[in-house]
C-alpha cells in the first residue's frame, strides 16, 4: 500500500515536460509555466527533448540561458516514458507536475493542484481538459467538438464537464508526490501511448488516491487533421491490450465498444463474401442506427455554428475515432501477445 510522505508547507515542485519537434509550441508552454503564481524559488522545470531536428533545441537552449529555472536534457529513445523518467531522476522537487507541450495552463494551475494534493491527502491531482481546435479550419473545429463529446470519447471524466471535486481513475498529466514513484516505480518504457493510464491504474491498485479538480482547466489543442487524429486514436487502441495485460485487468469497460464495432463490421464483411444478402443485412443493422445516432448528435453540436459544412465533418469524424481506435485495439492483441512471449515491444513514432 502507498505510504504518503509528508510535504513541506510550501513544497518544492519539479515540472517535467517531454518534447520532440515542438518548435513554436515549447516556448509558449515554458513561458506559460514561468507565469505560474507558485513561488519561483520553489519551482524548477525539466524538459527532455527527443533529439528534435526542427529548431526546438535552439529554443530550449535560448530559454535555458535566459531563465535559470529551465533545464533540458536529451531523450535519445524519442518516446514519452523515457523522457518523463529521465526528468524525474534529474529533478529534486517534493512534487512532480507532468505537463504537455501542446496545452496551456491557468496561472494558478500548479498552486491549486499542490494545494489539493495536501488538503485531500491525495497521491495525484489533475484538472479538466477544455478541448480547443488546433486552428480555425472546419476540419479542426469538428475534431475538437467530437473529441470532447461522450459519443467520441465515452465517459472520460476529465474530458467532460464536471462541477465537483471527485476521486477518479485517471487525470490528464498529473501532480504527484515524488514518493509515489519511489514506491510503485516509474512510467513504463514499453508504452509509447497510454503510459499515464497504466501508471495511474498501477497507483490505484496500490491504494493510491487520484482526484479531479474541475476548477483547474487546461486548454488542450486537438489534432488539426483527420489523418493525425486517426493515427492518435489508432495508437491509443494499439497499446490498450498491453496496458490491460500489465496491470492484470481492463482499465475501463468502454474501451471494448470500438473493438466490438470493428469486429461486427468484419463479421458483416465475411458474411457478404459467403452470402451477400445476409452480409448487406448485417451492415444495415450495424450502420443505420449508428449513423442515425451520429447524425443526431452532430446536428445538435452543429446548431450553434455558422459554418454549414461542419455537420458533414462531424458525421465523418465520429466514425473515424471509433474505427481507428477499434482497429488499433484489435491489432494491439498481437503486440500484447508478443510481449507475453518475451519478444519485447516495438515503439511507434508519435507526431502531432
Amino acid at each position: 500500500m502507498i505510504q504518503r510522505s509528508a510535504l513541506s508547507q510550501v513544497p518544492t515542485v519539479s515540472v517535467i515536460i517531454p518534447c520532440r519537434n515542438e518548435k513554436g509550441y515549447i516556448s509558449k508552454t515554458l513561458l506559460n509555466v514561468l507565469e505560474q503564481d507558485y513561488p519561483k524559488d520553489k519551482l524548477e522545470i525539466w524538459v527532455a527533448d527527443g533529439m528534435s531536428d526542427d529548431g526546438t533545441r535552439d529554443e530550449l537552449e535560448s530559454l535555458a540561458n535566459t531563465h535559470s529555472q529551465i533545464n533540458w536534457i536529451d531523450n535519445p529513445e524519442q518516446i514519452v516514458p523515457p523522457a518523463l523518467n529521465a526528468c524525474i531522476k534529474a529533478s529534486s522537487g517534493e512534487v512532480i507536475v507532468r505537463l504537455d507541450a501542446h496545452s496551456l495552463y491557468p496561472t494558478d494551475y500548479i498552486s491549486k493542484l499542490v494545494h489539493y494534493l495536501v488538503e485531500l491527502d491525495a497521491d495525484n491531482t489533475g484538472g479538466v481538459w477544455i478541448t480547443e481546435p488546433a486552428n480555425e479550419t472546419i476540419e479542426a473545429r469538428a475534431i475538437a467538438l467530437a473529441t470532447s463529446h461522450p459519443l467520441g470519447i465515452g465517459d472520460s471524466e476529465f474530458r467532460l464537464e464536471n462541477e465537483e471535486i471527485k476521486e477518479v481513475e485517471t487525470v490528464p498529466y498529473g501532480c504527484y508526490r515524488r514518493s509515489v514513484f519511489e514506491q510503485i516505480g516509474m512510467f513504463d518504457n514499453d508504452l509509447t501511448r497510454n503510459q499515464d493510464d497504466e501508471f495511474n491504474a498501477r497507483l490505484k491498485k496500490a491504494g493510491g488516491r487520484i482526484f479531479l479538480i474541475p476548477s483547474v482547466k487546461i486548454r488542450y489543442f486537438a489534432r488539426p487533421t483527420l489523418q493525425k487524429m486517426r493515427k492518435m486514436f489508432y495508437h491509443y487502441g494499439l497499446f490498450k491490450p498491453l496496458v490491460n495485460m500489465k496491470i492484470g485487468q481492463p482499465t475501463t469497460i468502454r474501451q471494448f465498444i470500438p473493438l466490438l464495432f470493428v469486429l461486427a463490421n468484419i463479421i458483416a464483411l465475411i458474411s457478404t463474401i459467403v452470402n451477400y444478402k445476409i452480409g448487406l443485412a448485417l451492415f444495415a443493422l450495424i450502420w443505420v442506427p449508428y449513423l442515425l445516432l451520429v447524425f443526431v448528435i452532430s446536428l445538435k453540436l452543429d446548431k450553434d455554428d455558422s459554418e454549414k459544412s461542419l455537420l458533414l465533418n462531424l458525421v465523418i469524424t465520429f466514425p473515424s475515432i471509433h474505427l481507428s481506435y477499434g482497429w488499433g485495439y484489435l491489432l494491439g492483441f498481437g503486440k500484447a501477445f508478443n510481449f507475453w512471449r518475451g519478444k519485447g515491444v516495438k515503439k511507434v513514432e508519435i507526431s502531432r
